[in-house]
């Protein structure tokens, strides 16, 4: 049985692609657009994801797309006429979208040939937060788990709480739209001058360079609920009936302002586009990444007493807070945490298709999902050819030689980007589209921000280590493939890896298995066998762009930045 599932019209449109229940490929629209968060239809990754499957459109048995304008359908009718004179654009444009989501099948006729008529059939519906919650729990090794995807909002639900028991969800309860912990986030991130939508992770990464002295008054903007979810402060928000997020011709998602005067007056002014980042901004981002956490752990300690389970399952923007996620089990009564590598909108493609199979369709769970390796792959052969069609210099290595030179490069200040394999499926770079460098060095996010990143100095970059060696690193031991938890490093480690070790001394792991990412780990040994140090300091290869998905893409960047070397599969280019 063959099963495709996007999410569309949305931000971080995607599609994936399952044959008896098993995920063959995954992938972002943006990979191949170059757009980062691009919403539109994914045409480009379904086409990807039906090649990789070497199947046709006909072939597919079902579809099913991460959205379903019936959802609280009653919920937003009442909404609507609270607000009768009011909110013409965003109703407007809300229907818009919802009318490309009823219309599939005549996107897919577009791009595939096949009849509209012979594709509707096949097409699933399947809402939002149902797909966030089947892209954890379907592809998470647990039998039996409490659920719970946290976002911006979708389908006009903002949280949703639910069970997992073999192939089926039971959903508990929800928060409807427009309460969010997600927009709250975001409010708080433009306030503190990061208007750009995706943009939340840069308070995470600004909150340890300051004091969270603020929590006290922003318990007047959410307030837990004794049912273990929350509601807030509607003084704090502009009003749901103006538009928030709009996607326009170019498909690229706008978050209009979130924040009313109101919260000017009672936090200060918000900063402006190049006013200076002060430590008052600091401890406010700091208060709100704690109490952002509070909240988490509000909601997960009363799903496990509800609940009496020891595993859970979170998916949703919100769950892509690995500073949060790397808090839970501590602050919580549950044993077991899985998080997908697409926790964000991305994994809706993923979730939603998982839903039709297993929910729907009442198939038996296929196997638990380790690996974010689902993307783009290119032969040496490939790349061989590309490298002479632009007449670009390179050399060809056995694997050994391969691992013995780039090792000795990262030793001697290297900076390198490393191409290997699949593409990543989700925000994170693991190991396939990957920049390395050595860990040890205390300039090496300075050399990679002058190099390269060119981004804000307060953002850290990542430990990849092997995986038989956290314990050894990080004070709480745990397999993290999708380097979506932080963790505390050993005190005694700070000054032996101070490249990936953030100001607060905590590191946001991957731990790397030989199993799944056998050509990273090689390296990663080659360099622990020279160094003593089982650990590369990893971010994802691009420059202000999407993470790179060609051999095309990959040696731009190289030509572009200031990269020391570029390898690509068994292929090296050197300046």
């Amino acid at each position: 049985m063959i099963i495709l599932g996007i999410n569309a019209y949305h931000a971080d449109s995607s599609a994936a692609i399952l044959v008896d229940g098993k995920l063959l490929a995954a992938t972002e629209e943006e990979r191949f657009t170059r757009v980062k968060h691009w919403a539109g239809f994914p045409a480009q990754a379904i086409l990807f994801c039906l090649r990789e499957a070497g199947v046709t459109i006909d072939q597919v048995d079902h579809i099913a797309i991460g959205r379903d304008p019936k959802a609280k359908f009653d919920k937003k009718v009442k909404f609507l006429l609270k607000n009768p004179m009011g909110g013409i654009a965003t109703v407007r444009n809300r229907l818009q979208n919802a009318k490309k989501v009823s219309s599939l099948e005549d996107e897919f006729a577009a791009i595939t040939g096949v009849p509209a008529a012979a594709i509707k059939p096949k097409i699933h519906q399947v809402e939002h937060h149902r797909s966030h919650l089947a892209s954890a729990f379907f592809a998470s090794p647990f039998d039996e788990a409490a659920l719970l995807s946290i976002d911006g909002s979708g389908d006009f639900t903002t949280t949703m709480i639910a069970t997992g028991k073999g192939n089926k969800i039971t959903v508990i309860d929800s928060v409807d739209f427009p309460v969010s912990v997600g927009s709250f986030y975001t409010s708080f991130t433009q306030w503190l001058g990061f208007p750009h939508y995706g943009d939340e992770y840069k308070v995470m990464g600004l909150a340890p360079y300051g004091e969270a002295k603020y929590v006290d008054k922003l318990r007047d903007v959410i307030q837990f609920t004794d049912n273990g979810l929350f509601t807030w402060n509607h003084k704090y928000f502009k009003s749901a009936k103006d538009v928030i997020v709009t996607y326009g011709e170019d498909h690229i998602p706008v978050v209009g302002t979130l924040f009313t005067d109101y919260m000017e007056e009672k936090f200060g002014k918000a900063r402006g586009k190049g006013d200076e980042l002060t430590q008052f901004h600091k401890d406010m981002a700091a208060s709100v990444q704690r109490f952002t956490e509070e909240i988490i752990f509000h909601i997960v300690n009363h799903l496990q007493k509800r609940t009496g389970l020891k595993n859970l399952c979170i998916a949703g923007g919100v769950a892509q807070n690995s500073v949060a996620n790397g808090k839970i089990l501590k602050n919580s009564d549950f044993e077991n945490l899985y998080i997908p590598s697409a926790g964000h909108d991305a994994g809706i493609s993923m979730g939603c298709a998982l839903y039709v199979y297993n929910q729907l369709l009442d198939q038996p769970r296929a196997a638990s999902i380790a690996s974010a390796y689902t993307g783009s792959k290119y032969s040496n052969e490939e790349i061989e050819a590309y490298l002479k069609s632009r007449d670009i210099a390179y050399t060809r290595y056995s694997d050994d030689d391969l691992y013995e030179k780039v090792s000795a490069r990262l030793i001697d200040s290297g900076v390198i980007g490393w191409f290997q394999g699949r593409a990543e499926f989700g925000p994170r770079a693991l190991g396939g589209r990957s920049i390395l460098a050595d860990p040890r060095r205390i300039d090496a996010k300075e050399l990679l921000n002058s190099k390269i990143k060119r981004r804000e100095s307060f953002r850290p970059f990542a430990p990849s280590i092997l995986k038989e060696y956290v314990a050894e690193y990080f004070e709480l031991a745990d397999d993290v493939p999708f380097m979506e938890k932080v963790f505390p490093i050993k005190k005694e480690k700070h000054a032996v890896i101070p490249a990936v070790t953030h100001v607060d001394g905590t590191g946001r792991l991957q731990s790397v298995d030989k199993e799944v990412s056998p050509r990273y780990y090689n390296l990663i040994e080659a360099f622990r066998k020279k160094t003593g140090v089982p650990i590369l300091l990893n971010t994802s290869f691009n420059e202000n762009e999407p993470i790179v998905n060609s051999p095309e893409e990959a040696l731009n960047c190289f030509l572009r930045t200031q990269m020391d070397m570029l390898v690509m599969e068994n292929i090296v280019v050197e300046r």
